[in-house]
């Protein structure tokens, strides 16, 4: 009989895993305090909370479709046994466990605890950028369909419109998940049931420094924005690089009272779409270095839905997609901080 000792040796020590378990096992060793607050003391014993979210690390680097497929791999896969931390004879848990103690932990906030982890790691190690981030927002489609969108039995007498006017999330609401919204971006053929992503990435390598998840709105990305850069350790004075759609005078003063320096694209001159940038702001070096850096937030969107679980969400609920989505962010860094940290 194997033990895990033997297991991790077929392990090569060269091969990727090695670097994010280690990565991760540090990350979840300063979260111990908050692990034995979700847990109670006494009765059956439960899955360890490090294996369970080290089995969902896996379920996203290796874009494993759900909870019952990711149990199979693990049935038989020894290298996913080794990187969770299952003996080689060990019983695999049941799904429906699986589940009931991931919901446990999506109450608890576990998942933004191990960015911020993550995060730090990276910064001990010199590999963020403390002055110039960029941000950007991405729909993420939520687990409903618009057939599912019926008429609410005690709409609010006044709307969230301009003026008191009644807008379809005052009227409607979806029955398989009320948090979610019809919207689409420009360009979109339809709305379709979603939520909001957004990000905050650092430019000297793209690391992500901050995420949350929003119900859709038009006002939803520089708002949340502006969250995330309350939230940032950050120099004294910053800049930030967003897209077009950042180009909104509230968002752009409320960056300079925060003394960061908004690096937002323009459009072109058009006595509808007004921008707001002073002089100085647009044509600074920084502002060309910022937006040559958007695309790094970018490739962290194309990589989160290519086959992985932001694709569509199949979780239901603002605060169980937000949990996903923080998710994917550890785990996009663990990944990334794997090829910059070079091998010893």
């Amino acid at each position: 009989m194997f033990s895990y000792v033997k297991l991790e040796r077929r392990v090569p020590s060269e091969h990727p895993l090695r670097a994010i378990r280690a990565m991760a096992d540090m990350a979840l060793r300063g979260l111990d305090g908050h692990f034995a607050g979700l847990y109670a003391r006494g009765g059956r014993p439960s899955i360890a909370p490090e294996r369970l979210i080290r089995a969902q690390l896996l379920q996203v680097l290796y874009s494993v479709r759900s909870e019952r497929q990711l149990m199979e791999q693990l049935d038989y896969n020894l290298l996913f046994r080794w990187f969770v931390g299952l003996e080689m004879d060990e019983a695999v848990w049941d799904v429906t466990v699986f589940t009931k103690n991931r919901e446990r932990l999506m109450g608890g906030g576990i998942a933004e605890q191990l960015l911020l982890r993550v995060v730090e790691q990276a910064r001990s190690r010199q590999l963020l950028s403390e002055e110039h981030f960029t941000v950007d927002g991405t729909l993420i489609q939520a687990w409903a369909s618009r057939r599912s969108f019926k008429e609410k039995s005690d709409p609010p007498t006044r709307g969230s419109g301009t003026r008191g006017r009644k807008l379809l999330r005052d009227t409607h609401e979806s029955t398989t998940d009320g948090d979610a919204r019809l919207y689409k971006k420009s360009g979109a053929a339809a709305a379709v049931p979603c939520y909001l992503g957004h990000l905050v990435t650092e430019n000297r390598n793209g690391l992500i420094v901050g995420a949350m998840v929003t119900q859709a709105s038009k006002t939803a990305e520089g708002e949340a924005a502006l969250m995330l850069m309350d939230g940032l350790k950050r120099g004294q004075a910053s800049t930030l690089g967003a897209d077009k759609g950042y180009q909104q005078q509230q968002f752009v003063e409320g960056l300079r009272a925060r003394n960061v320096v908004p690096h937002v694209a323009e459009y072109e001159p058009n006595p509808r779409w007004p921008n707001w940038l002073t002089e100085a702001e647009r044509s600074s070096q920084g502002f060309a270095i910022s937006q040559s850096k958007r695309k790094l937030v970018e490739k962290v969107f194309g990589w989160a839905k290519q086959d992985r679980a932001l694709r569509q969400v199949k979780l239901r609920g603002k605060q169980r997609v937000e949990w996903m989505f923080r998710l994917v962010a550890a785990a996009h860094n663990l990944l990334r901080m794997r090829k910059l940290i070079p091998v010893v």
